[in-house]
């Protein structure tokens, strides 16, 4: 039987030496200390394994509540399971590190007999979780042969069944009850459109992810999917060499999709103390504070296309701010999608240039491959793009732009996140926070994924926690703008008053 590995950070490397020599002696537990969270996260990356991080709270750089955030921001390391020893003893503190996914908190200082218990509790708490059965509908067999040998590679998946077109793949899903189905947009018989509008009659909440091609035409019939239901989509890979190369890419795409969208309740969770129940009492939210903005700024990824075509239209008539979007997509749908907004809404939307001057009711979209930033001139807002790195593997990213608005705007902010998968956004939260900005975040019910809006709120970042449905108001009242728009919102995402556009 395998070594348990248990990887203990603390900066204090005394604390790091009383772990070592408590567990030492174990014979079914090995332990390797470090003295940060960079350390940490460098160490996981390059794929060395642990089974147990004991973190502390308070280090300098990275604390040990943001190790933890980015921790559980990646799918590849959700089985890790981590314990905060730490001196922070307010009930608060253990709440927002439950939330944020330690399984455990053991106060210092502590005993051997202590740490030995609690890693006892922590070992035993273990839980079934079922692999998640995938459908693969494409007419492809190149593809379908693709797809599933990139899904092979992960543990915790199954490609339960592939389908040659649509129909096909309908009598399919009745037979091996997929959690997923991923779906070719152009097949005989029955087309990616066609079949996703029959699946969602009669299965209107299985994920559907779509697999189109990186072209005009490809993006736009992704739009129109996702208009449709679809919950996300992935690019087809193209020009990337090898066959091996083109696995790597469909993985590193497809199966952080699969596993935000298809997120598990355990079979048999084991039952938490009192104690730990009652830290899992949320902490009230922070008070909101109605000042007004010079700005909007919006952060949003999986999900979001119908999340913004539900949020802008129900904004107030005669929008006091400009409005600056990050929405995770390549070229060509940033594009699409400022029309999209453009016509669900009425406000004037396109991608965005450099240099172009921000003005009140027009909404500017981070083009795709492109970071966009806003900077604070003689003459007003305007907005810069580049190319510079990668953040959170994003680019545009939500971060840039957060930061940007926090230096440009200080505390006449006010910074959104929607819907999404992961944790951009959360370093410039905390900027435009530090600025005295506002924050909303949507929450968890309303959110086809929580990730990027879940760590704002864990983190005790947002002013305030709101449904996507009173999205618009909450900022409308922030703003102290004017009547929301005529018409309701649909559950898509479209205004249903007659006299609106629609969506391409």
């Amino acid at each position: 039987m395998s070594k348990i590995r248990i990887l203990a950070v603390d900066d204090n490397p005394t604390n790091n030496k009383l772990v070592f020599h408590c567990l030492a002696r174990e014979a079914d537990i090995e332990v390797v200390t470090c003295v940060c969270g960079e350390d940490v996260l460098a160490r996981l990356n390059q794929g060395e394994k642990f089974d147990v991080l004991l973190v502390d709270w308070c280090m300098p750089g990275m604390s040990g509540y943001e190790l933890v955030c980015s921790v559980r921001a990646n799918f590849a390391f959700n089985h890790i399971r981590i314990m905060m020893l730490t001196a922070k003893t307010d009930l608060q503190d253990v709440s927002q590190a439950l939330k944020a996914g330690v399984s455990e908190y053991l106060m210092k200082p502590f005993t051997k007999e202590m740490l030995l218990n609690k890693l006892a509790l922590l070992l035993t708490d273990q839980t079934i979780m079922p692999k998640i059965r995938v459908l693969i509908v494409d007419d492809a067999v190149v593809i379908r042969r693709l797809v599933t040998d990139s899904l092979a590679q992960d543990p915790d998946i199954e490609v339960v069944g592939t389908a040659a077109n649509g129909q096909i793949a309908l009598a399919k899903i009745e037979q091996v009850n997929p959690d997923l189905v991923t779906l070719d947009m152009e097949m005989p018989v029955m087309n990616g459109l066609q079949t996703l509008a029959a699946i969602r009659k009669t299965y209107p909440r299985l994920p559907v992810i779509m697999f189109s091609t990186l072209t005009e035409r490809g993006a736009s019939a992704t739009f129109e999917a996702l208009s449709l239901g679809a919950s996300d989509y992935v690019t087809k890979p193209a020009n990337v060499g090898s066959v091996g190369a083109a696995i790597a890419r469909v993985r590193d795409e497809l199966v952080p999709k699969i596993k935000g969208l298809c997120r598990r309740t355990p079979v048999a969770p084991v039952a938490r103390t009192p104690a730990i129940a009652e830290a899992r009492i949320q902490s009230p939210q922070r008070p909101g504070a109605p000042a007004r903005a010079d700005l909007l700024a919006i952060g949003v990824s999986t999900g979001g296309p119908n999340a913004l075509a539900a949020l802008i239209p129900g904004l107030a008539a005669n929008f006091p701010v400009p409005i600056v979007i990050v929405q995770h997509m390549p070229p060509l749908f940033t594009a699409l999608l400022a029309e999209r907004l453009k016509a669900v809404s009425g406000l004037p939307a396109r991608e965005g240039v450099p240099g172009a001057l921000l003005r009140p009711g027009e909404i500017w979209v981070a083009p795709g491959g492109f970071h966009m930033e806003v900077e604070k001139t003689a003459d007003g807002l305007r907005l810069r793009t580049h190319q510079g790195p990668l953040e959170n593997s994003c680019r545009p990213a939500v971060d840039v732009l957060f930061r940007s608005v926090a230096q440009a705007c200080g505390p006449r902010a006010l910074a959104v996140v929607l819907t999404g998968m992961g944790q951009d956004g959360l370093r410039g939260c905390e900027n435009i926070r530090e600025a005295g900005g506002q924050i909303l975040a949507q929450d968890e019910a309303s959110s086809v994924v929580w990730g990027m809006p879940g760590v704002v709120s864990q983190a005790g970042l947002a002013d305030k926690v709101v449904p996507l449905p009173e999205m618009a108001g909450e900022i409308n009242r922030r703003l102290q703008g004017g009547s929301p728009r005529a018409g309701t919102i649909s559950s898509c995402g479209l205004s249903t008053d007659a006299s609106s556009p629609k969506a391409p």
